[in-house]
């Protein structure tokens, strides 16, 4: 039975985030140089339809109906603290991904309560193994998969790359199955790394993390999903990015760190300032100047790791 104190917490969660998200993408609407394919079942289960739906949204210019030609895929984990979100309120953020020359698959995934601990990093190889099998369908190159997550998205899209290329971390998630797919390069944006502070002391993320994992966030548990613990020399390229702002600026040296350890290409972008500080997740806006910078950036980065 899930706690009522955690209950109380997702919900409140909820309410918050999506009265900022609605404000946020309020007038907003499809682009005119976007197709997009919306509510595809990624997923085998029928019950799980609610969660398992991803939307494709690609530029107009290069193709439609059944001459779509193949692009490089950037793949959405949204944020939300684990207990927040789907793909509809990164439907605008995605979109203006696709614009820079990307073909986008915005996807929701199961939360928790709700779904616990790896319930999230399930969906996440559904959606890679979507992407094989209707590659042609959608014209997605497979030899070019980028992936973004931000936030509680970065976490689970950092855990999942981890997962991919540390065979000894794999082991933990035996449902992961080779795929004919590259995942070149990452985008972790405002993410969070090290779960310490929940058996530390931490009193929001020990509730957070005791609605997530099986086990209440046992000590084992925490450290299984402390994800700058298990890069490796084979993790993706990634670029790594906070904000003057975001109350997880104290996370980026974390990734970033073990990145530099294991010899993996990184870049790292800090935006804003002390005197004109931004805000957690501030990318997801695209009305806002120094949105659009950071996504051009990001998206130049993944593109000069196309092959």
């Amino acid at each position: 039975m899930i706690k009522l104190k955690y209950r109380f917490a997702a919900n409140q969660i909820r309410k918050a985030f999506g009265k900022g998200d609605k404000k946020r993408d309020a007038g907003q609407t499809t682009p005119a140089d976007i197709i997009r394919f919306d509510d595809i079942l990624y997923g085998s289960d029928i019950k799980l339809r609610k969660w398992q739906l991803l939307d494709v949204y690609r530029p107009k210019a290069v193709g439609e109906g059944s001459s779509l030609e193949k692009l490089p895929v950037i793949v959405i984990v949204h944020g939300g603290a684990w207990v927040y979100g789907d793909k509809d309120v990164y439907q605008f953020y995605g979109m203006r991904l696709a614009q820079r020359g990307f073909a986008v698959v915005n996807y929701s995934y199961r939360l928790a309560p709700e779904a616990r601990f790896p319930a999230a990093i399930e969906d996440a190889e559904a959606v890679f193994q979507w992407i094989c099998a209707n590659s042609a369908q959608y014209g997605l190159d497979q030899n070019n998969v980028f992936a973004v997550g931000d936030s509680a998205g970065g976490h689970l899209l950092s855990l999942y790359a981890a997962a991919l290329t540390n065979p000894d971390y794999a082991k933990n998630f035996p449902f992961i199955r080779p795929k004919n797919l590259t995942l070149r390069g990452l985008g972790l944006n405002c993410g969070k790394y090290n779960m310490d502070d929940a058996i530390q002391g931490n009193p929001q993320t020990k509730l957070l993390l005791d609605g997530m994992m099986p086990g209440g966030a046992c000590p084992e548990e925490v450290e299984l999903i402390n994800t700058y613990k298990y890069v490796t020399s084979a993790f993706p390229p990634s670029f790594v990015m906070t904000c003057k702002g975001d109350f997880l600026l104290d996370q980026a040296p974390y990734i970033t760190g073990a990145l530099q350890a294991a010899g993996v290409p990184y870049e790292y972008h800090c935006y804003g300032s002390e005197s004109a500080p931004l805000w957690h997740v501030f990318h997801c806006d695209p009305k806002l100047e120094e949105a659009v910078i950071c996504n051009d950036e990001e998206c130049n980065f993944f593109k000069s790791l196309i092959k």
